[in-house]
């Protein structure tokens, strides 16, 4: 890999670190955090095999197959859908503690940001279906579908504002709603700011990686040598990130766009490892203070290829724990940023245990780094870093970490 490629200008902009107070994480995981440690920490498949997304083929996916509310308020049913639903079930874990925090601050500085790339596309299917079929009074609303609807419908439930908006960057959008909302309060725009994403199960994202050739045949296998594609799966995720400083911070967000090709990453993995250089940079952290690093890990051949050689150039000859967590949740694509930044920042919490990466063959190419095949921690992590890397090369770091001492958190 070409170091010129990789050079970074000579000051990267000051990063102010943002606290994490409150989290939720909603995916085939689980419904609670207990069954989301076990599930992760266990050698057991939490996908299912599925009909109805591929024509007669059965297909491997990621559902959340816990109930979601049951119906939205009289506010939002313009917006609803089961990505709506999704997010408001999620919420609700959280909505107490996160409505008692900012009841002191100024509606005006209360900010959403939120990542998704199918928003209502699920509803829709249905009802297109029930039309084509010869049903021409159906209605088929337009609101749900707009990429913009879930953060408008938090806005307005929430009574919030501030800014909300959404970002819709394939598989790094709800990465990068982290680095979107810690850029609202450095610039004093806002004192804290809901960030997530969600993303629901439908047939178009399913035929349209299908087209591509990119979903696996059976159970995926991240950097194993078997591996032949990826499992679609869905998750919502939210984080109130906020001004002060709190146990947990987000401490670190590094960008790039390699621009490689439409929909395969760089082979050198140069977007990649620029992302993770700029993390550590803007964190004014180093490589080998970094204890774990949840892979994008799609098990393609391609994705895989390119990350781990993006690794090693990073962390060189530093140890690192390395998994993917997508052989558990699935890809769940606008919402994989999200549900992997919840995985990270339980793990900080709990300091117990760290997501078992498949056990499966590793690639002999790729055999040369340390897979987490143990849970059980040996020693206290400080800080781990979370990577998403999406179509077009849009690619995302987040580092996140322990509060430090003079944080002063209470």
């Amino acid at each position: 890999m070409s170091e010129s490629r990789l050079q970074m200008p000579c000051e990267q902009p000051k990063f102010q670190a943002v606290g994490i107070p409150f989290s939720v994480g909603l995916s085939a995981l689980g419904q609670d955090i207990e069954h989301i440690r076990k599930n992760l920490v266990a050698s057991n498949h939490t996908l299912s095999l599925e009909d109805g997304f591929l024509g007669d083929r059965a297909v491997w996916v990621g559902r959340y197959s816990y109930p979601l509310i049951e119906c939205v308020p009289e506010s939002l049913q313009a917006f609803d859908s089961r990505n709506l639903r999704f997010t408001l079930t999620a919420l609700a874990k959280i909505e107490t503690e996160i409505q008692d925090y900012v009841a002191q601050i100024d509606p005006k500085r209360l900010s959403i940001v939120v990542g998704t790339s199918t928003s209502g596309i699920s509803d829709s299917e249905v009802r297109l279906k029930q039309y084509f079929a010869g049903d021409q009074s159906v209605d088929i609303p337009h609101q749900p579908q707009e990429m913009g609807c879930i953060a408008k419908a938090l806005k307005q439930y929430l009574g919030w504002q501030g800014a909300a908006y959404t970002i819709s960057t394939a598989c790094s959008s709800s990465a990068k709603a982290f680095a979107a909302g810690q850029r609202l309060i450095q610039s004093g725009l806002a004192d804290a700011v809901l960030v997530g994403g969600v993303d629901t199960l439908c047939q178009l994202t399913l035929n349209g990686f299908n087209s591509l050739e990119s979903l696996s045949d059976g159970l995926c296998q991240p950097c194993g040598s078997k591996r032949d594609g990826i499992n679609i799966g869905e998750a919502a995720a939210l984080f109130l990130l906020t001004k002060a400083a709190a146990p947990i911070m987000l401490y670190g967000a590094g960008e790039s766009m390699d621009a490689w090709h439409i929909s395969a990453p760089h082979p050198e993995g140069i977007g990649a490892a620029t992302a993770m250089q700029r993390a550590l940079d803007v964190a004014a952290i180093t490589a080998q203070q970094v204890g774990y690093v949840n892979l994008h890990g799609t098990a393609t051949p391609q994705n895989d290829a390119m990350e781990i050689k993006a690794i090693r150039h990073v962390f060189q000859n530093h140890s690192v724990a390395l998994s993917s967590s997508k052989h558990k949740t699935g890809h769940c694509l606008g919402a994989a940023g999200a549900i992997e930044a919840f995985i990270c920042v339980q793990l900080l919490k709990d300091q117990r245990w760290l997501p078992v990466h498949q056990q499966t063959e590793i690639d002999a190419d790729l055999a040369d780094q340390n897979y987490v095949r143990e849970a059980q921690l040996t020693q206290s992590i400080e800080y781990v870093m979370s990577n998403s890397f999406a179509f077009g090369g849009s690619n995302i770091s987040l580092l996140f970490g322990v509060a430090q001492d003079e944080e002063c958190v209470k």
